[in-house]
């Protein structure tokens, strides 16, 4: 099954990468802790940085908390950013981290040690029939989903982290992540089949 938004949101993530350190000159200047720099960067980045944190928390105020944490961290560990990657890409690193540091304070278990040691479900070779789903309708179904649902979709769709990094952010191996992904896009297409159906029996 294929999610048309994966190659949009991949294509905005390379158009990132081959644009990285644009803002160098404002990083430049946050390193010597120049407020109005520092606020210049958090403007860019402030939107869609808080995206991602809801994405992974779906809760508003705690995304809102974890974001401002965040640029705090980063705006503290810049000299620790080489320029290698894009900034985006640093920065996002460490709201995704906040993040799930934040649902560890919920108590919720990321571990899932029951099918740490399973096999990596296969992917289904049925129908390969592109189903194209607005990024609308994912993130609303993604609200739907189980927390630990919803973040790896997160991770791994809408944020661009592949199965490597997604074990080394959750601290999981790599075939628990990918048996986790797999669950989780099975659930998330479930809701949005139940959601197109609803809006086909009620329109309005």
């Amino acid at each position: 099954m294929v999610f048309y938004p994966v190659s949009i949101v991949n294509q905005s993530i390379k158009l990132e990468t081959n644009s990285k350190n644009i803002h160098q000159e404002l990083i430049d200047r946050c390193r010597q802790n120049d407020r109005n720099a520092q606020f210049e960067l958090y403007k860019i980045y402030y939107k869609p940085m808080y995206n991602t944190s809801f994405r992974i928390l779906n809760n508003s105020a705690e995304a809102e908390d974890v974001m401002q944490e965040s640029f705090l961290t980063a705006f503290g560990k810049l000299d620790s950013y080489t320029g290698e990657g894009s900034f985006a890409g640093w920065l996002r690193r460490i709201v995704v981290n906040n993040s799930i540091d934040q649902l560890k304070k919920r108590a919720v278990n990321l571990s899932l040690d029951d099918i740490r040691n399973q096999p990596a479900e296969e992917e289904s070779t049925e129908n390969h029939h592109s189903i194209d789903y607005k990024i609308a309708e994912i993130k609303a179904a993604l609200q739907e989903l189980p927390d630990e649902h919803r973040i790896i979709i997160s991770l791994f769709l809408f944020e661009g982290y592949d199965h490597d990094e997604i074990s080394q952010i959750l601290k999981i191996s790599n075939n628990t992540s990918r048996t986790r992904y797999s669950r989780a896009r099975k659930k998330l297409l479930y809701v949005l089949s139940e959601q197109r159906s609803i809006k086909m029996f009620h329109p309005n």
